[in-house]
């Protein structure tokens, strides 16, 4: 997270904090709280416009790649907790039991547990990338040899030929044929007579779990507030509850998941809100990059894995017309994809961990957030029980 962000986040945290253990009069009180949920929409939306910026410069990361998956994790994960300060540090629990906080409040709660499944679902897929990562590598070790001959191209060919198979596949056909509780990248296990070699690019999730239907489900309800409500809590409530599904349907779209197929289509912000611009502008462009590879069949849109995809394919071209001893300009070529290829594995390397590391991060926060908002439910419904 930047040194200025972590700065902003703190001293507004810090100052929500001072101002709900004052004494204050009531019309002091509604200003300030006014002025709390201004800025809190004045972070998000700073927050999503420099994820936005950062893919339009040479020097900013990768739309979709991993570290920029990482930093919209850390913006989530500082939104959510500033979330928590505007709507419950030092208040009353009886606020929040009030409309319409009592419907939309569970509505989010609702999301919530929607999204630990996405939570363990992407996780699932990021092991499933590890795997692809160990076939590159494999096809790499390969054919970094000088000189290069007809065992390393073939042990490379046999590598490459799985990590591109593994990447194809149908979402629309998927869903027609049902799903399994095991789910491979691209073809069902039991009609693959090399089901082998594709046995450790699967993951396991309930058999009828689809993302595609998770992520609708969690959009289904979602409507901005009208009127006095929009100047009121229930605000930050829509606000949050609309970055949850934003970086839900992101991870989704990025990170292999079973049966994702309508996922291309994004949930509709209000475009008057200045909050929201920058996330619209983000959700245009990942469904930008959603329509280029669904006709492919890809099972995400990690920036690694369409790199990975188009050099795999190249390699394999020339695995298949190799012969020995190939000519020196074609190994140059040849050399760069593997050079170019290599540095993918190691950012891998060195990234997928840790993104899923954050996964498990947001996973637990939210479970925390939830307990704790059931927890002042719970109060607020005490309190409004009457004595027997």
């Amino acid at each position: 997270m930047p040194a200025t962000t972590e700065n902003n986040q703190g001293s507004f945290l810090g100052r929500i904090s001072i101002r709900r253990n004052q004494v204050m009069s009531m019309d002091g009180s509604h200003d300030q709280e006014v002025e709390d949920l201004e800025l809190f929409q004045k972070h998000v939306g700073d927050r999503f416009s420099e994820l936005l910026s950062s893919t339009n410069t040479s020097s900013g990361d990768a739309l979709l790649s991993i570290a920029w998956l990482r930093r919209i994790l850390d913006e989530f994960l500082c939104c959510e907790a500033e979330f928590k300060a505007v709507v419950l540090m030092g208040r009353d629990p009886s606020q929040i039991a009030k409309p319409p906080l009592d419907k939309v409040l569970p509505e989010l709660l609702d999301r919530v547990v929607k999204s630990l499944d996405v939570c363990n679902a992407v996780t699932l897929g990021l092991d499933a990338v590890k795997n692809l990562q160990r076939l590159a590598e494999i096809a790499v070790a390969a054919l970094d040899q000088t000189p290069l001959g007809d065992g390393q191209v073939r042990r490379a060919k046999k590598a490459l030929s799985a990590l591109v198979a593994a990447m194809l596949h149908d979402d629309s056909n998927a869903a027609a044929k049902g799903t399994e509780r095991t789910r491979s990248f691209g073809r069902r296990a039991g009609n693959n007579t090399n089901s082998g070699k594709y046995k450790s690019l699967s993951w396991s999730m309930a058999k009828n779990w689809s993302a595609a239907k998770q992520i609708h489900a969690m959009i289904s309800n979602l409507a901005a507030p009208r009127g006095a409500e929009s100047s009121g809590l229930a605000q930050p409530i829509y606000m949050m509850s609309s970055v949850l599904v934003l970086v839900m349907w992101t991870l989704v779209a990025a990170v292999p998941c079973q049966e994702r197929n309508g996922l291309g289509t994004h949930f509709p912000l209000p475009r008057q809100l200045g909050w929201a611009q920058p996330m619209i502008g983000l959700q245009e462009k990942i469904a930008e990059e959603w329509k280029k590879k669904e006709k492919k069949g890809n099972v995400g849109l990690l920036e690694e894995m369409q790199r990975m995809d188009k050099l795999g394919q190249s390699l394999v071209e020339f695995a298949d017309s190799f012969q020995f001893p190939a000519e020196a300009e074609r190994l140059d070529e040849v050399k760069k994809h593997v050079e170019e290829l290599g540095d993918i594995c190691k950012k891998m390397d060195e990234g997928l961990e840790p993104l899923q590391q954050q996964i498990r991060e947001v996973f637990h926060r939210l479970v925390r957030s939830r307990t704790e908002f059931l927890l002042v439910l719970d109060q607020a419904g005490m309190l409004s029980t009457p004595a027997l």
